[in-house]
């Protein structure tokens, strides 16, 4: 009984391997197989089809991935594309959108706002100016309560 009890090997034994309720990351193979809209936002803004680039961009955006670098991709694609707006195309393209795209666009434009570029602010002003009149503060309240980030 003596040599059973000052045996350590037990210790050694991982318990948490057989719970069936442990949580474990999966790495993230979804965002990994999806395409890349990149080529096909830059195709469609050079063709001049903003509206068609405005939808793809926010469309194939990353919400539920954790990968930082996929996330800053699709921002630089999303705010190139805000940007290359005119003034009076603005009001058409959020009056496009659903509330679910709107409260889309309010996360970009915010983000936007936390890395600004030259004259961004500007434009980025118009667009909030624009989103807010058609999603209203709820919007806003929508964007800044959410879990899920762009």
């Amino acid at each position: 009984m003596a040599r059973n009890t000052l045996s350590s090997r037990f210790r050694r034994l991982d318990i948490d391997e057989y719970d069936e309720n442990k949580f474990v990351e999966e790495p993230d193979e979804a965002a990994a197989a999806e395409p890349d809209p990149v080529p096909e936002v830059e195709a469609l803004l050079r063709q001049g089809d903003m509206l068609q680039a405005f939808h793809t961009a926010l469309r194939n955006s990353p919400l539920n991935t954790k990968n930082q670098a996929i996330k800053e991709r699709a921002q630089g694609v999303v705010l190139k594309v805000l940007t290359s707006f005119k003034s009076s195309e603005i009001e058409q393209a959020v009056n496009s959108l659903d509330r679910n795209g709107i409260d889309l666009l309010m996360k970009y434009v915010y983000k936007g706002f936390e890395k600004p570029t030259e004259n961004s602010s500007a434009i980025l002003l118009q667009w909030h100016e624009k989103a807010l009149a058609v999603g209203g503060l709820g919007s806003i309240v929508r964007v800044l309560t959410a879990r899920k980030t762009v």
